[in-house]
């Protein structure tokens, strides 16, 4: 992007409206702004001097919805700030967002139905303008693009782009690494549009992973974040990048982002090992996302009974049916939900009743109760040798049957 380009079309932009306008960042940073004004307020003089919004003017325009919004937003004036009424246009290219463009009503305008209807004089202007911010996105350059492409295409174990890979000067030398899978757990599969997806993920990692010095490349897909890390037994900065990512990514998507998981790769001293990482790092991801137990920041030597199910392979439909005679018992008598929950939180607590009665906000005699029910349905003692073993498994191949397909 050359920015006076960007510079020139708001200029033009804001002759055709007869308004002076601003431009900022996601970030609050400006970008760009109009000398056609008639009267600025006191936010706009101390925007235009400061070059970044305040964190009380923010809070006010980001009460307002802007951050979500795909259409016009009108922002109420606020005496209290020194804040006229304003016209917030999101700037959105296939629904990933790169900016906002501030219209200032004047001081003696009551609403905002006269900008409102100036607005689509504008649109192919806005179009392009958003196109200018996408081409300024560090992550949309080609070089970059090329580079991730690589990088995954390493992670897939594709042998020139392995050795392609281990001759960056961001991995030559730095080993060993680990490799982390980044998940939106509940978000992975929204979205019409591969591509918008794919360029919200590569730029939630490209900047989540800034300052962060172990962390050595991101790269994104349609579905999650790739990155490769320096390998370490601390956990500080995974938990950076997780909460950072989960910022930019609901910043970019437009839409609250809830729970972000980092699958992590044992650690590897050879960039062949890459496709094994990856494995590790995507398996311990879905997992987690599946057992919510595991946590956020999950290795995958921690994921258990998971890998065993991962490593039995099959298609999308592969452990939908578990196969116990025993469990398909209990999921016929189990109408109410009220059984197999008990079951599995009295496995993955080690059998202590106490635990599972804290967990569900129940008596320790209502455990007692539907672990007899149990007991009785099936004939057998659930708590012991292979029945127990079956009927654990039966229940987490449930759970890793609804895993996302990454």
């Amino acid at each position: 992007m050359q920015q006076q380009d960007v510079e020139q079309l708001v200029e033009h932009v804001a002759l055709k409206l007869g308004r002076g306008l601003s431009l900022e960042d996601l970030d609050g940073l400006l970008l760009a702004y109009s000398s056609n004004q008639s009267h600025a307020d006191r936010v706009r003089v101390n925007f235009l001097l400061s070059k970044r919004v305040p964190l009380d003017v923010s809070a006010w325009q980001l009460s307002h919805g802007i951050a979500t919004a795909v259409r016009p937003v009108v922002v109420a004036a606020n005496e209290e700030l020194g804040m006229l009424g304003r016209v917030c246009v999101p700037l959105l290219v296939r629904g990933f967002r790169v900016g906002y463009l501030w219209v200032q009503l004047d001081s003696a305008e009551p609403n905002a139905v006269s900008v409102l209807g100036q607005l689509p004089d504008v649109a192919r202007e806005l179009e392009e303008l958003s196109a200018l911010l996408l081409d300024s996105n560090t992550a949309e350059s080609e070089f970059r693009r090329r580079r991730e492409q690589e990088f995954l295409a390493a992670c897939r174990g594709e042998s020139n782009a392995v050795a392609a890979v281990a001759g960056w000067k961001e991995v030559q030398g730095r080993g060993p690494w680990q490799l982390v899978t980044v998940l939106d757990a509940d978000g992975w599969a929204e979205g019409s549009d591969p591509i918008a997806a794919t360029l919200i993920h590569r730029s939630a990692a490209l900047q989540a992973t800034i300052g962060v010095d172990s962390a050595l490349f991101s790269a994104g897909t349609e579905t999650h974040a790739v990155v490769l890390f320096r390998a370490s037994t601390g956990r500080a900065d995974h938990a950076q990048v997780l909460v950072h990512y989960q910022l930019e990514l609901a910043k970019r998507a437009g839409r609250p982002v809830h729970r972000i998981i980092l699958g992590t790769s044992e650690s590897f001293a050879r960039p062949r090992e890459l496709a094994d990482a990856y494995r590790q790092s995507r398996q311990a991801a879905q997992a987690a996302s599946v057992d919510p137990q595991l946590g956020e920041l999950v290795d995958c030597r921690a994921t258990g009974i998971y890998q065993l199910l991962a490593s039995a392979g099959g298609g999308a439909g592969a452990w939908a049916d578990a196969g116990s005679v025993y469990f398909r018992l209990l999921e016929d008598h189990d109408r109410n939900h009220e059984l197999l929950p008990v079951l599995e939180l009295f496995y993955d607590n080690d059998g202590s009743v106490q635990g599972v009665a804290d967990k569900l906000h129940l008596h320790r005699s209502s455990i007692y109760n539907r672990l007899g029910r149990i007991r009785q349905l099936l004939g057998v003692d659930p708590l012991k040798g292979m029945v127990r073993l079956e009927l654990h498994s039966a229940l987490k191949a449930r759970r890793w049957a609804g895993r996302p397909r990454i």
